[in-house]
């Protein structure tokens, strides 16, 4: 079963940095990777490792592993169902393999806290995957990759709090992770959420995730908002 992701896609002038008016982009996604344990950074892999088995959850045997999940599971609603109070966002680029060519986007790993103590694949398939409204050309990013920055935020009770922020430099580059897909690389109609930053205080859900790649060369932004409705659980 495919999805449908419908993009502005922000163009870049040809000669300068100036940014040009967007394109709509239909892109049709039959294929959901979520790569996981994805720092380039060995001891902030290490940490998010340490965040999560707090939590229960089993330590991987490799590094970094590719989650298939199913593309129905992309939304970009305002708004995403979740079982009980359990769940939490995480703020990461999304790579989409398009009729348009490779694009670059912002995402919600969004995933089921309890039952990612049991497995891993699991806890992320019960919970939808926002996905922002904009995306950008890969090539226009590529040569200062390493420079975009993420971050999120997470309101609690009424209270905004900042969740993740870095740059991506701790992070397997796009090429990186690609290759070790395989020699096809990312294949086309294909979707990858390309890993995470540790959490601030602690891996921690909320009522409203607010999540933001910004790029400080090029002057420019892509965020997406969503709230959680949490689905009474009937025991």
């Amino acid at each position: 079963m495919s999805s449908r992701l419908s993009f502005a896609v922000l163009a870049v002038s040809q000669g300068d940095a100036s940014v040009a008016a967007s394109v709509p982009v239909i892109a049709s996604v039959d294929t959901l990777i979520i790569a996981g344990w994805a720092g380039r950074d060995r001891d902030a892999v290490e940490h998010h490792i340490a965040e999560l088995a707090a939590l229960g959850v089993r330590r991987p045997s490799v590094t970094p592993c590719f989650y298939r999940l199913a593309p129905a599971l992309l939304s970009q609603d305002d708004a995403i169902d979740v079982v009980g109070q359990t769940s939490s966002g995480e703020a990461e680029c999304v790579l989409v393999q398009s009729d348009a060519g490779l694009l670059v986007s912002v995402g919600s790993d969004h995933t089921d806290r309890e039952v990612e103590a049991y497995g891993v694949t699991v806890s992320k398939q019960v919970c939808g995957k926002p996905v922002a409204r904009e995306a950008w050309r890969f090539a226009d990013v590529a040569g200062h990759w390493d420079q975009l920055e993420l971050r999120s935020w997470v309101t609690r009770g009424g209270v905004r709090h900042l969740y993740q922020e870095g740059t991506v430099a701790g992070l397997l580059s796009p090429q990186e992770l690609m290759a070790k897909l395989g020699p096809d690389g990312l294949p086309a109609g294909a979707a990858m959420f390309c890993g995470t930053l540790a959490a601030i205080g602690g891996v921690a859900g909320g009522d409203v995730f607010e999540i933001e790649l910004r790029d400080p060369v090029l002057g420019r932004a892509i965020r997406h908002r969503y709230a959680t409705q949490a689905l009474a659980i009937a025991d």
